[in-house]
């Protein structure tokens, strides 16, 4: 059950990032990589506090959960757009 959790939650940290860095003036092109590197560190950082259940064993899989998760909070985003704009 943590394991879902700990993936969600660095999905959700990630968006907020994302929406952070929008009020920036860095162009938007940016916001994914940014997120994926933010993903990244954030799995790392859930392997070494021991998350139960995180869905990783070593650094490379943490990593890549990570940044799957970063990617994540863009698609998230991206989808909430395209639903937004359907309904108008």
């Amino acid at each position: 059950m943590f394991g879902f959790a700990g993936v969600a939650s660095i999905t959700a940290i990630c968006y907020l990032i994302a929406e952070c860095v929008k009020t920036m003036t860095l162009d938007n092109k940016f916001i994914p990589p940014i997120c994926g590197a933010m993903g990244g560190v954030l799995g790392i950082l859930a392997l070494r506090l021991a998350i139960p259940e995180f869905p990783a064993t070593d650094y490379i899989s943490a990593l890549a959960v990570g940044i799957v998760s970063g990617f994540a909070a863009t698609g998230v985003h991206e989808a909430g757009h395209v639903f937004s704009e359907n309904k108008t």
